[in-house]
């Protein structure tokens, strides 16, 4: 084990919940950077080999790498995404973003997050909502009748675990404070900016659901709504999951499916996000004696290999490409630590990305690593 110092850089996501008990799947991916040349996915993907500073491993490439969403052109990237969101994603997106607003209108913005259990009491049903979910335990079509009892079984089990991670940290998630707080100041800022809109939150496995979210943005009388996943980079098991329930609650309501709407489906390559990445990882990094001999310690969420391969999921492409470019960004200040990305939160017995969180913090520690900087990243 590292029998050296460990920080851990908890608020380097800002719209994650840092390093919680437990976390849902979603999609990562190696850095092409690793000075440590770790056991990564298999090379069923398109290899690229690179070698830089800190990289002596292969890059694994699923051809995602080059996605890109932008905020004017979601219709021309329509292709890029899951079925069945398309038609969210590109319905009435043409007035959201062009032309003066007038005093008619009324601007919305909705943020979508994950959700957390608020007390100890709320984690099990929240982890039932959770594993209830298709995108996160995908069954064979014969056997998701299964799903729900599944679900029970498995939050059943987990929730003492859970609880007791919860506990250690105040007795629940602070995601909701989190994501309410971050609503208010991008209210704010848009009213700064004469965009006089209202910001909801909708969270997809506790309260405030995002059903909850929806009807008071009806009752508010929103005539144009920017969606907003709190997921910089897009995975099918979060953001996917939440637009998924976004698009059937549209399609049943008259409402809504005649509402200007547009959706910002990744943002990890905005210079925003990757400066305030980089400003806290490099605040962490003054704290220890030796600021250059630290090793900086990527851990995002993992999800099954299949997700991936099978799926066709860009989170593993996503997530690579935004930490090189939080690297480059450290690079550029002079900052040239060595480091490394792993995978956290796997679930079951089928293969996730690799390699996992726990093994990789032993391996180091066997390499001689004494001083770690926890980066979570999502």
């Amino acid at each position: 084990m590292i029998s050296g110092r460990i920080h851990s850089c908890t608020s380097c996501s800002p719209s994650s919940s840092s390093t919680f008990p437990y976390h849902p799947p979603c999609l990562t991916s190696a850095s092409r950077h690793c000075k440590f040349p770790l056991s990564l996915s298999p090379p069923a993907l398109s290899i690229s080999q690179r070698v830089s500073r800190n990289c002596l491993v292969t890059r694994y490439s699923s051809g995602w790498s080059e996605t890109q969403f932008s905020f004017s052109g979601l219709s021309n990237n329509k292709h890029l995404l899951p079925v069945g969101l398309g038609a969210l994603v590109t319905s009435n997106t043409q007035g959201i973003s062009s032309g003066p607003l007038i005093a008619e209108e009324k601007i919305g913005v909705l943020l979508l997050n994950l959700g957390g259990p608020e007390t100890l009491e709320d984690v099990q049903p929240f982890l039932f909502n959770l594993f209830a979910d298709p995108d996160i335990i995908r069954l064979p079509r014969l056997f998701r009748f299964l799903q729900k009892p599944l679900a029970q079984f498995i939050s059943v089990l987990r929730a003492p675990k859970s609880k007791e991670g919860y506990a250690s940290i105040g007795g629940g998630s602070p995601l909701r404070r989190i994501t309410d707080a971050q609503a208010e100041e991008l209210r704010k800022s848009l009213w700064a900016k004469d965009v006089p809109a209202k910001v909801y939150v909708g969270m997809r496995y506790w309260h405030p659901f995002t059903e909850e979210a929806i009807e008071q943005i009806k009752k508010d009388g929103i005539t144009k709504l920017v969606v907003l996943p709190l997921y910089p980079q897009f995975s099918i098991s979060t953001s996917g999951s939440s637009l998924r329930l976004l698009e059937s609650i549209f399609r049943d309501d008259e409402y809504l499916v005649n509402m200007q709407h547009t959706v910002i489906p990744s943002w990890y390559q905005r210079e925003g996000y990757i400066k305030a990445m980089a400003n806290l990882i490099e605040k962490e990094l003054e704290k220890f004696d030796r600021p250059d001999k630290v090793v900086i310690f990527f851990s995002a969420h993992g999800v099954p290999l299949a997700y991936v391969e099978e799926a066709g999921d860009p989170y593993k492409a996503e997530m690579e490409e935004c930490v090189d470019l939080i690297i480059e960004e450290l690079e550029k200040r002079k900052i040239t630590n060595s480091y490394t990305l792993a995978y956290q939160s796997r679930v079951g017995p089928v293969e996730w990305l690799k390699p996992y969180t726990d093994e990789t913090i032993v391996e180091l520690g066997r390499k001689g690593v004494k001083s770690l900087l926890a980066v979570p990243i999502r």
